[in-house]
């Protein structure tokens, strides 16, 4: 038994080792690639940053864009635990605007690299077609989540899809015109004003 529990203690320390490990060189990497840009940041330069060897990248990522996209990963589990956690009697577009503030809060809590990393997969054809590609698997999912929460068939009812797109078209429309205005504009205040102006379109 002392065996068993000082093997699962081991395990524990080595998982929370290598996701330090990780983390580090997810920083580092964010923080050149949003101030040098996508093409001028090399991986030298990255493993450099954070204190590994090239080798020790590639155990953990096979790109630089795996290094954005698998950010925006994490971010899309939390935008699953936040509309699955909303109030079962909260309108559908309500608990959706709701669950995108997971992003709107991320942005704000780090102003100037957030927009600098927006501009960057916004204005990479690569990071864009992988954050296109990553958003499908979001809609998909919260699709799922909205029909159990309206107690629709997806399958055969256009509602829940058709909201989650609507919503995800509003929040890239207010992302890029706080891109293009570099964050002169509050981001939520824009959000916002996206979800009004998609609600005034769908009464009409």
């Amino acid at each position: 038994m002392l065996h068993l529990r000082g093997y699962d203690h081991r395990v524990t320390l080595a998982e929370r080792k290598r996701q330090l490990v990780r983390d580090e060189l997810t920083e580092a990497a964010l923080k050149l690639l949003a101030f040098q840009g996508f093409e001028e940041t090399t991986i030298d330069q990255i493993v450099a940053a954070a204190g590994v060897s090239r080798r020790t990248f590639f155990r953990y990522f096979r790109s630089k864009e795996d290094v954005i996209i698998e950010f925006l990963g994490h971010l899309g589990t939390k935008l699953h635990d936040a509309l699955a956690s909303r109030p079962a009697k909260e309108p559908p577009a309500v608990a959706l605007r709701h669950a995108l503030s997971i992003f709107t809060a991320t942005y704000h809590e780090h102003p100037e690299k957030s927009i600098r990393l927006a501009r960057l997969t916004l204005g990479t054809p690569s990071l864009l077609a992988r954050y296109l590609e990553r958003q499908t698997e979001w809609r998909a999912d919260l699709t799922a989540v909205l029909a159990q929460r309206m107690k629709l068939d997806p399958a055969t009812d256009l509602r829940p899809a058709l909201t989650v797109a609507v919503a995800f078209a509003a929040f890239d429309t207010a992302l890029s015109a706080w891109v293009h205005g570099d964050g002169a504009e509050n981001l939520n205040d824009l959000v916002d004003r996206a979800f009004t102006f998609a609600a005034l379109l769908g009464s009409r």
